[in-house]
């Protein structure tokens, strides 16, 4: 006789890429899922990273892949193994999306756009028999165990087998990665560590004047220096201080440097390709009548935003002295003051702390309930790290879920 039991029920919350893979790996088994998300569509984060062209993995030899996943590197080893950076680009290229290596290693699909890739995953899960149910804020649990959502209709309530959590972090908030979920797990005695800016720009007190004159102008080919670590790249002046990517790539440092100590100094080389004894030279070549702004142009081609920097940071009397001016165009210092808000990063760190979570990332304190994604303790660089986690996170806690509802 035909089985007519009622198929187990599989809710997922959280439709960025973490939720959507979880998604994937459940779906075709059997049993109804559902995903919810808070904003108007899916994907809304995913779609805003991928402006300036989507980033989705990295090529470099995956040693060095790992090792970008810093102090959470041997909790996420297991995950990354299970959907390496070339199973992603295979599992993209499945979606009818060609992918190419940039020059500097990183990964994109062809068109550098991420909506053809989003389209192309949503038709599939939905012919999958996904169920999508937009705007619908998730609230927690209620009395009897069933899911809340606020949506525009008013409460409402869903009952589920097995859950997966897939809420983001804290950074930009206004795409749905609100980081509202803390304080609902945290009733419920998860360990989660506090979400914290990661991949961010920093304050610095900059002059009114300098301030005025030089917001968003980059500075480019610059190395920075922080403690051992130093890195060749560019950045941004801003009006409250320093961002772009070479500043990103020194972010974790840099805002535990000030968490510790109240400030963090970056040293910057405004001129990584010329020696020190060059660039003391060159400083104390003979001027004549000429201005010194117009012998460092000359002689040394810095002008604009760098030779004014110089000048900010130095002040008036340490600029004209040339001792002091060719040190600091090797080793510029500047102080740290605070990381930008949270709301403005590009991810979070902090988030359910590992400790919490079977190897399978179900929580202890609540079975059937996984977790995945950027709402994890982990953090990792721009340069489709952050991504590649997201998506192997998110199919390893669709699995786990999968293989707990087997098993009870």
């Amino acid at each position: 006789m035909p089985s007519h039991e009622t198929p187990k029920c599989i809710a997922i919350i959280g439709a960025g890429p973490a939720g959507l893979m979880a998604a994937e790996m459940i779906s075709g088994h059997g049993m109804r899922v559902d995903v919810y998300d808070a904003m108007p569509s899916a994907g809304r984060k995913f779609l805003m990273a991928g402006k300036g062209g989507m980033n989705i993995t990295h090529a470099e030899p995956y040693a060095d892949f790992l090792a970008r996943y810093g102090a959470r590197r041997e909790q996420l080893e297991p995950l990354l193994d299970a959907f390496t950076p070339t199973d992603l680009r295979a599992w993209i290229h499945g979606l009818g999306i060609e992918t190419f290596v940039g020059s500097s290693g990183r990964v994109f699909p062809a068109d550098m756009k991420a909506a053809p890739l989003l389209r192309a995953w949503l038709h599939r899960l939905r012919e999958g028999g996904v169920n999508f149910h937009i705007r619908h804020r998730w609230c927690g649990w209620n009395e009897e165990g069933a899911l809340r959502f606020d949506t525009a209709q008013g409460e409402c309530s869903a009952n589920a087998d097995a859950v997966v959590l897939a809420l983001g972090g804290g950074s930009w908030p206004q795409l749905g990665s609100t980081g509202a979920w803390v304080a609902l797990l945290a009733q419920r005695g998860i360990d989660i560590a506090p979400l914290r800016p990661a991949n961010c720009g920093f304050d610095i007190a900059w002059s009114e004047h300098f301030r005025k004159r030089f917001a968003g102008e980059p500075l480019k080919s610059i190395t920075a220096t922080l403690g051992e670590v130093r890195k060749q790249g560019e950045c941004v002046i801003t009006a409250t201080g320093i961002e772009g990517g070479l500043i990103y790539a020194l972010s974790a440092a840099l805002r535990d440097e000030i968490e510790r100590n109240g400030s963090a100094t970056l040293h910057l080389d405004l001129l990584p390709d010329w020696s020190a004894q060059r660039v003391h030279d060159e400083v104390h070549h003979p001027r004549g009548s000429r201005s010194l702004s117009s012998h460092l142009q000359s002689r040394l081609g810095l002008k604009g935003v760098k030779a004014n920097l110089l000048r900010e940071v130095l002040g008036a009397q340490s600029f004209v002295n040339p001792a002091l001016l060719a040190a600091a165009i090797k080793a510029l210092p500047l102080k740290l003051v605070a990381p930008r808000p949270l709301s403005e990063a590009i991810s979070s760190a902090g988030g359910v702390r590992f400790e919490a979570l079977e190897e399978k990332l179900m929580l202890r304190k609540l079975p059937g309930v996984f977790c995945a994604g950027e709402m994890l303790d982990w953090e990792a660089p721009t340069g489709g790290y952050l991504l590649s986690a997201c998506f192997a996170s998110g199919r390893a806690a669709g699995l786990g879920a999968l293989q707990w509802l087997h098993k009870s």
